[in-house]
């Protein structure tokens, strides 16, 4: 790093950041990292391929413009790889079975899963929040659903790309693990 100059100061070197390791790790780990924030190929690699990033804004808007760029089968692939969101340890057994069985009406509707982004929706009212997603969204028709599962989507990478940044000070992740916030 080169240190920064100012009249009469001492020059400190300034310190690499998450972004500066996203931003000069090789290809293939850039990508794995960007494929456990949205699992489509063609977004990940967009995104990877445009490095290096000036700051976190570019870097997300560069993840909204390749999100909202996907084609219909990009989407299914990304749409087959989400899980519903878990549930707290906590939650009672009634409520297992009644999201199982919506989200079983859900994917016999539209023939994917349910996502949602929950953003900065308290553990205590998810439940409650997905359900009622679910029961609004299934009178969606289909087309209409693929546009909202796909805003959902967009808003779910650029959430766990922001994670995956602010993580353990690196850019290791794990693709064999859940991504956050689903």
């Amino acid at each position: 790093m080169t240190p920064t100059h100012l009249p009469g100061r001492v020059g400190i070197p300034a310190l690499p950041t998450v972004l500066d390791a996203f931003n000069g790790a090789p290809l293939d780990d850039a990508r794995a990292l960007l494929l456990t924030c949205l699992r489509s190929h063609r977004w990940a690699d967009r995104v990877a391929a445009h490095r290096p990033y000036p700051d976190v804004d570019a870097l997300l808007a560069a993840s909204d413009e390749a999100a909202y760029d996907l084609s219909s089968a990009d989407l299914s692939e990304a749409l087959a790889a989400e899980t519903l969101p878990t549930l707290p340890d906590d939650t009672y057994s009634a409520a297992h079975t009644a999201l199982s069985a919506a989200q079983a009406a859900y994917e016999a509707r539209f023939g994917h899963a349910f996502v949602i982004y929950l953003g900065d929706t308290p553990p205590r009212q998810c439940l409650d929040h997905i359900l009622e997603g679910i029961r609004s969204r299934l009178t969606n028709d289909p087309e209409e659903e693929r546009a909202v599962a796909a805003e959902e989507l967009r808003r779910l990478a650029k959430k766990r790309l922001l994670e995956a940044l602010r993580g353990a000070g690196n850019c290791a992740t794990s693709h064999k693990q859940p991504a956050p916030g689903t």
